[in-house]
């Protein structure tokens, strides 16, 4: 027990840190909306960038662990839609809305410090590869099923337009792409690119939580208490199970694929 939270609870205080700054006027809300652009604009895809520049290539592209996360991710946007829909009476819109909130990990945030903490850095491997696909398997998913739902007349083609520019204007996503790229080639970064680089990634995860505790002040959990309860359960008890359940049992895959894969689907 002492040991979990010698790995989890330091993570949790910064992002208390910031809620109780924001809440008691220390910090502005304006500040943390601020440092989190930074931080997801800027020291998040330098540090994205960087880990798939260095990151084994036969680990990026194993079907079976992007199945055993991603199984987990579908399931969990179908069941939260079908919920909102029948059972909280949400118009079809604001199902696939509830249904979108379900299918992210907070694979960055709290994934990479609570794995790295836990596991160390060599750990980080299936994290990161979750990562890369994260965007596009949400994202391409949760606009589809939305246009179906608007039945707005658009051609597929229109559809896949959407997706593409929703994926690939994303900051986070243009620093995996040129990680990669960077990993195929084989190109070696100067010191006076990398080093940079490296200087902003090291504020990512430190500022970005700090901000996440800073803009959480501005909600209350009373507001959706039912809808909250229901995707925070799907998301911290079957996601996790099932992710655990592919990697470790049906696929067998190593131990560090298996501890990255189920402790960021409970992220």
């Amino acid at each position: 027990m002492l040991d979990l939270l010698q790995v989890v609870l330091p993570v949790f205080l910064i992002v208390g840190a910031g809620y109780w700054a924001v809440s008691q006027g220390a910090f502005t809300e304006d500040g943390s909306e601020a440092l989190m652009i930074f931080a997801q604009r800027f020291a998040i895809p330098c540090l994205l960038f960087l880990a798939m520049s260095r990151l084994e290539l036969a680990t990026l592209f194993d079907w079976r662990l992007l199945l055993s996360f991603f199984a987990g991710t579908v399931s969990c946007f179908a069941f939260s839609a079908l919920m909102a829909h029948y059972f909280f009476h949400r118009t079809p819109p604001e199902a696939v809305t509830v249904g979108f909130s379900a299918t992210f990990a907070n694979a960055v945030l709290l994934g990479i410090p609570i794995i790295e903490r836990a596991f160390g850095e060599d750990a980080l491997a299936a994290n990161f590869t979750i990562i890369a696909f994260h965007a596009p398997v949400c994202y391409t998913l949760g606009i589809a099923v939305m246009e179906s739902v608007l039945a707005t007349g658009k051609s597929k083609v229109e559809t896949a337009t959407t997706i593409f520019r929703s994926i690939f204007s994303n900051p986070l996503m243009i620093g995996i792409v040129l990680g990669v790229i960077v990993n195929i080639s084989g190109f070696t970064l100067p010191a006076f690119i990398g080093d940079p680089i490296e200087f902003v990634s090291e504020a990512a995860i430190g500022v970005a939580l700090f901000a996440l505790g800073g803009i959480l002040s501005k909600y209350k959990l009373s507001d959706r208490w039912s809808e909250i309860t229901m995707v925070t359960t799907l998301r911290l008890f079957w996601h996790p199970l099932l992710a655990f359940t592919l990697s470790f049992w049906v696929f067998q895959l190593p131990i560090d694929i298996v501890r990255g894969v189920v402790i960021t689907a409970s992220m």
